[in-house]
């Protein structure tokens, strides 16, 4: 039996023990953290998983998934390093924090793998990218990809792309809300109702997806097979153009990228190397 402990209990925590749960993992086999009693007696209630100190969770798992916000990682990597046992496996849902940083903060010789999953966990449907840390093997990798197939599609990648990763794809979703509800917006500027408008667009942008998924090809072919000579699409096509979303979507995904890198690097400073534990 493999025992898991999810170290933070928001959204990406809980749609992974409900992933876990539905995936045929027992109640037994897993424990959370979360640091407002409230909160952790209603997610005991419904998932029936019991919630735990982080010292108990590190002591009893032999993987420790942290899924706090990069900000409030001092304190979490404080409580968890004296605790954790030798070979237990650390999997980080943590934007933007590297690999090294937890490596230099836990006892030595500490497997991480970093990934960077997105919030259609919540419905199983999450693109999560993992990258092994400098201790983690391809039998941790495979135990990653095996653990998030839970709740999505998995995909391996240098950690060198993972800032890249967080703001294509762990970012990605808030895009595609902006845009939906701008059009959604836009249908009830041209008279339509909001939620004639709002089906609309929900189920055009679910059968998109769909199609970009399982036809293979590429986004061009398909919105060309969309446009027509002189047509309604391609006049809405200059009128994007002219206002430069195109390029504007690509500045939005590089300020998420930077944003990315400096959330690393100010954890960085706040934990120096060996100050949680062992001296690497």
């Amino acid at each position: 039996m493999t025992r898991i402990a999810v170290l933070g209990a928001g959204k990406i925590g809980e749609a992974l023990l409900a992933g876990l749960l539905a995936a045929g993992h027992a109640a037994e086999e897993l424990v959370f953290t979360e640091r407002h009693p409230e909160r952790a007696a209603e997610l005991t209630e419904r998932h029936g998983v019991a919630a735990v100190d982080v010292a108990t969770a590190a002591a009893g798992s032999d993987i420790v998934v942290v899924a706090v916000k990069p900000q409030d990682i001092a304190p979490v990597l404080t409580e968890l390093a004296p605790a954790l046992r030798p070979g237990t496996l650390v999997v980080s849902l943590c934007a933007g924090l590297p690999t090294a940083l937890f490596e230099g903060a836990l006892p030595a010789g500490t497997p991480v793998v970093r990934v960077m999953p997105n919030t259609p966990m919540l419905v199983g449907e999450a693109m999560s990218a993992i990258s092994p840390g400098t201790r983690a093997t391809d039998h941790h990798l495979a135990t990653v990809e095996k653990l998030l197939a839970a709740v999505g599609r998995v995909i391996r990648v240098p950690e060198s792309q993972q800032d890249a990763v967080t703001a294509l794809s762990g970012s990605g979703p808030a895009y595609f809300f902006f845009l939906v509800e701008a059009m959604i917006d836009a249908g009830i500027l041209l008279g339509l109702p909001r939620a004639v408008a709002a089906d609309l667009i929900v189920q055009s942008a679910f059968g998109a997806a769909c199609m970009l998924r399982e036809s293979n090809d590429h986004p061009v072919i398909l919105r060309e097979a969309v446009t027509s000579p002189a047509g309604t699409t391609i006049a809405a096509i200059r009128e994007l153009e002219r206002h430069g979303v195109r390029a504007a979507l690509i500045a939005a995904i590089e300020a998420a990228r930077d944003r990315s890198v400096e959330l690393g690097r100010t954890a960085s400073v706040i934990i120096p190397p060996g100050s949680a534990g062992q001296p690497n």
